[in-house]
């Protein structure tokens, strides 16, 4: 029996992270293709979820995030960026940062208008948008500082342009978009009339002095800009799916609608207990900080051990290699094969693009937050098989 199903989603692989997880487990291989960390967040979170699960009520959560949580991301936004936030018009919580993402693009796209993604890009990017019958519009970034080019930029605004999507500290490169970038945008978007929708998940894993500055910080995006921030990442809970928007009460307001016919509510219980890890102290984010920019460390030393070159990391938890520097053209098959016979598996950064015949073909992505014998034994392997 054949159907017509909606090619948007039936037309495209299964992600790249579940290819690969998958060839993981097939080979018995380490998995540093995935981006989730291997260890649990703080364990007073964790208390205070269970707690509240044992203490209910376990119903419906208010539609825009329970008051506690929506109170915290203002004051974090206030902490972290000295921005002003009305936590009841201006912020909602979301089934984690991709269900914001969707939420988003539905409810500021309409069908024609165009989005500007930097590639490459997360890879529900193309789709959602697409979904909200609006076209993906590319700008490539180049290796190896992958550093916004205002000529590309400009060149990509047409009269359908609505709106640009932003993500920093980037994935899967590992850059943090530096204010003279930051600035390049805020200025089309001023002169165009556009929006900008901000991933911003990695906020808080900056490494060597960077600071991590929000576009809505910059002169006139505060009226303009969608902020996205994620407790997986903050709190390396990324089974949680707690995520959370900021923005101007129109914008946010519309992206709410949209949640609503999504996901609806999130569970009250992991809301409470995020409100709590969001009033964390200073020294919660810098150890946070700090154990991640060790493991980037580790692993560069490792993968340097192993024969590659590694490009720079400025934040988020991945790091690229060139697989020319061991002798290999190919990113996906290079994939492969590491999953295969060195038993490690990455991710090819070919995925991160709308086609593979438009990416940089040289590229590989390791995942560094895990437990520091995991990324040891990878190193170990890949070392052996390259050697």
């Amino acid at each position: 029996m054949t159907f017509s199903l909606n090619s948007v989603f039936a037309d495209r692989p299964v992600t790249i992270f579940q290819v690969m997880t998958a060839l993981a487990n097939k080979h018995g291989a380490i998995n540093l293709g995935q981006g989730f960390p291997d260890e649990d967040g703080p364990q007073d979170i964790l208390e205070a979820a269970a707690r509240a699960l044992v203490e209910g009520p376990n119903q419906y959560a208010p539609v825009a995030g329970v008051p506690a949580l929506r109170q915290a991301v203002a004051r974090a936004n206030k902490r972290f960026y000295d921005l002003d936030i009305d936590w009841e018009t201006e912020t909602l919580v979301v089934a984690g940062a991709t269900e914001g993402l969707a939420a988003a693009f539905l409810a500021l796209l309409r069908p024609g208008d165009e989005a500007i993604i930097f590639a490459p890009f997360y890879d529900c990017y193309a789709p959602m948008i697409e979904a909200a019958g609006a076209r993906p519009v590319v700008v490539s970034l180049s290796p190896p500082d992958w550093r916004i080019d205002e000529g590309a930029l400009r060149a990509a605004v047409s009269g359908r342009t609505k709106l640009i999507v932003l993500n920093t500290p980037h994935n899967p490169t590992g850059h943090i978009v530096a204010r003279e970038e930051l600035e390049i945008i805020a200025a089309l978007v001023r002169e165009k009339d556009l929006l900008a929708v901000c991933d911003e998940v990695y906020e808080h894993l900056t490494f060597d002095g960077r600071a991590h500055i929000p576009l809505m910080t910059l002169p006139g995006m505060r009226e303009r800009t969608i902020r996205i921030g994620s407790a997986g990442k903050t709190f390396s809970l990324t089974g949680w799916r707690i995520g959370y928007l900021t923005g101007p009460a129109p914008l946010i307001t519309a992206a709410m609608k949209a949640h609503q016919y999504v996901a609806y509510a999130c569970p009250a219980h992991l809301q409470s207990a995020i409100a709590m890890g969001l009033d964390k102290p200073d020294a919660y984010y810098e150890a946070l900080a700090s154990s991640m920019r060790r493991k980037r460390d580790l692993c560069r030393q490792g993968l340097k051990a192993a024969g590659f070159d590694t490009l720079a990391v400025e934040g988020a938890y991945f790091m690229s290699v060139d697989i020319r520097s061991v002798g290999r053209e190919d990113d996906v098959a290079f994939c492969e094969e590491i999953a295969e016979k060195a038993k490690v598996a990455a991710v090819p950064v070919s995925s991160f693009y709308l086609t593979r015949s438009e990416a940089p073909r040289y590229y590989a992505r390791f995942c560094f937050c895990k437990k520091r014998e995991v990324l040891e034994e990878a190193s170990r392997r890949l070392k052996a098989y390259f050697s």
